[in-house]
């Protein structure tokens, strides 16, 4: 009863909403520069055709594939961080870090080669519309040589996001956005002597933005004080078989998690590829904008995962609890409002991408199913955050998994590929599978919250 009457304070919920929009404020920032760079490129293609539009939706989802997974292993890096903060350990995190190094460059490495030798070919398996298959095998080549950058960019990423320091990942982010439109105008549309490539051109403006971001991030982690006591750069970064096998161990299933949600939504875009150039336009207009709406939450669970990683490290079960919940219910609320919108302003959201007719009244419709399943889809993230703060991470993989590739996926193959119905039925999938694992996962998160509580628990604070 008393931990059930402090979580219902005023005072603990606004400190809680000033903690977690302390965190998630300059990740928000962060997402939505990259929704921003996603929506300039749609945008900045769109302006060069359907063909072009649909080369980049689809090669974008080709690369998202690889990029999610190794996004996720190397996610692992933030709850190790944030429990060893908590815990007042800098040269463990450091030690972490170092390791995630060495493992980004691994699996960038892998990457490349998987996509040189393989990508033409899979996209002929697949059925890709020859319309604009050799564009969308262009995109993908040239966008996969940032992959060591991104990579690296990302352990160090996620350890600043471990410790609370967020800033850092804003500023870069920022300037990326404005570096990459600036790149694409250049290299997309021939601009300043450059030759005109299209949208092989906007792959590789992503390629070099991504080295940008990983040397601009190394600069201001090595020059800055807070993080001297980790000693990230003045010791050697080599092989630690405990550390490398507990990122992972954790990260694996995150990677398998992530990969499961954003390879429904992927493997979505390559079957519409398979339709025509106007639907696979369409949908890549429909996910670009439920996609920026996706950053608030996205970020907000990043934040709830820092938080409830602080609590449980300094041993305070009771607050970890309190955190993951407000932080859930605030992607809920959040996303809620993001679904009114789309429902009264899609022909507004279709008409900054597009004004082909035959693009726009597909896409107005996708919209309309993206408004519905807005709200399962914040609850979800917010819970995996919450979740990972836990370093729970098998469990999830294992709901992920089941809601959208056994029940999700067949129904998106069925409606797309079997039945060619219209695109709209398609996206009910996603409804499906994003309300299933919404429910699964905040069970989850309850249970595993409340076994963690002591006997006599104090208020959270």
């Amino acid at each position: 009863m008393r931990y059930r009457a402090a979580m219902f304070s005023s005072g603990n919920w606004r400190h809680e909403l000033r903690a977690l929009l302390g965190l998630a404020g300059p990740l928000i920032v962060n997402n939505l520069s990259m929704a921003g760079i996603h929506f300039a490129d749609a945008v900045m293609a769109g302006r060069l055709g359907a063909e072009s539009l649909a080369a980049v939706a689809v090669g974008g989802s080709v690369w998202f594939f690889g990029f999610a997974f190794c996004l996720g292993t190397m996610m692992a890096i933030s709850p190790i961080a944030a429990r060893h903060y908590g815990a007042g350990n800098p040269e463990i995190i450091g030690r972490y870090t170092r390791q995630g190094i060495l493992l980004g460059i691994i699996m960038a490495i892998a990457l490349i080669a998987i996509f040189y030798l393989f990508a033409g070919s899979a996209l002929d398996l697949v059925g890709i519309d020859p319309q604009f298959r050799e564009l969308t095998e262009g995109y993908v080549l040239a966008i996969v040589l940032g992959a060591p950058g991104i990579f690296i960019f990302l352990a160090l990423r996620f350890t600043t996001e471990g410790i609370g320091e967020t800033r850092p990942i804003m500023y870069v982010s920022v300037a990326s956005l404005f570096v990459n439109v600036f790149l694409n105008w250049v290299l997309m549309y021939g601009k300043l002597g450059a030759p005109a490539l299209g949208a092989v051109g906007c792959g590789l403006a992503s390629a070099i933005t991504m080295w940008m971001m990983m040397i601009s991030l190394a600069i201001y982690m090595w020059r800055s004080k807070i993080y001297a006591s980790m000693q990230i750069f003045s010791r050697a970064g080599r092989l630690r078989a405990a550390a490398l096998k507990e990122i992972l161990v954790l990260g694996l299933p995150i990677a398998i998690t992530i990969t499961a949600e954003a390879g429904l939504f992927n493997a979505a875009s390559v079957l519409m590829g398979t339709r025509s150039a106007s639907i696979a336009a369409a949908h890549q207009v429909a996910i670009n904008f439920a996609s920026l709406m996706f950053m608030i939450p996205l970020a907000l669970s990043a934040a709830i995962t820092v938080r409830v990683g602080h609590a449980l490290g300094s041993g305070n079960a009771q607050a970890a609890r309190f955190s993951g919940g407000f932080g859930i219910a605030a992607c809920a609320i959040f996303m809620t409002c993001s679904a009114v919108f789309m429902l009264l302003f899609r022909d507004m959201v279709v008409s900054m991408y597009t004004d082909d007719p035959s693009v726009t009244s597909i896409a107005i419709n996708l919209l309309l199913a993206a408004a519905i399943f807005q709200v399962a889809d914040g609850v979800q993230i917010g819970a995996a955050g919450a979740l990972r703060g836990y370093k729970d991470t098998h469990f999830p993989m294992a709901i992920n998994t089941f809601a959208y590739w056994v029940l999700a996926f067949p129904l998106a193959y069925m409606a797309a590929v079997t039945y060619k119905a219209a695109p709209v039925y398609t996206w009910v999938a996603f409804i499906v599978g994003l309300s299933v694992a919404a429910t699964l996962l905040t069970w989850r998160f309850a249970r595993l919250s409340h076994a963690s509580l002591d006997i006599d628990p104090a208020p959270p604070g």
